[in-house]
């Protein structure tokens, strides 16, 4: 099985980042990270790859003239480096079409909601879901297409929400989902266990 070159798009801290990283380094996942790319500067999930030797750049989306612009340079950066799978962290950015055709079903997003339910941005999801009142939410990992939050979901997992839940403790159980669920599914992939047809993503028995 040859070993898969995962590309990272990143914009915050890069929680979930962190344990792609681990789970490389104990040899739990068949793979290297060739790059983390941000577009701040500031971003600590940088920091975060920085720290482990991982290559990282910063491309500010200001250099640029549009869109399919920035997103052509990133791919150029990943096609350099052989990427085969690129994961979407916290990545504040909406891909542009070519970018996502360029790498169609090889771009995977990790969303803290069992969406379709509660679309958007990842800080606003928490409020929204305690002021719902609901009992149950969780994460869903899915390729990127060109509708936001939309694509051919992966995985789910939920996570139960406690009467007594703050947006900390809620955030602290979803992230710890995710990081699962993100994990599972590099894994699947790297064994060739996704087959997308459609709007739907089927997984091959091992």
């Amino acid at each position: 099985m040859t070993k898969l070159i995962i590309g990272v798009l990143a914009s915050t801290k890069g929680t979930d980042l962190q344990a792609v990283i681990g789970a490389i380094e104990q040899k739990e996942l068949d793979a290297e990270i060739a790059c983390v790319i941000s577009n701040k500067e500031d971003s600590f999930a940088l920091k975060r790859a920085r720290k482990h030797g991982i290559e990282v750049i910063f491309l500010n989306p200001k250099d640029f003239d549009s869109m399919e612009k920035y997103d052509g340079a990133i791919a150029k950066l990943f096609n350099k480096r052989n990427v085969g799978l690129v994961l979407l962290i916290g990545y504040n950015k909406i891909l542009s079409k070519a970018f996502v055709d360029a790498f169609k079903n090889r771009v995977m997003n990790i969303h803290p909601s069992l969406l379709p339910f509660f679309k958007g941005w990842y800080a606003s999801i928490y409020p929204r879901v305690l002021e719902a009142n609901v009992k149950e939410t969780g994460c869903t990992l899915f390729f990127v297409d060109q509708k936001p939050d939309a694509g051919p979901i992966i995985l789910q997992k939920i996570v139960s929400v406690d009467e007594n839940e703050t947006i900390d403790s809620l955030k602290k159980k979803v992230q710890k989902a995710e990081q699962e669920v993100l994990l599972k599914g590099v894994k699947l992939f790297l064994e060739g266990r996704l087959k997308v047809e459609g709007k739907r993503v089927y997984v091959a028995k091992a």
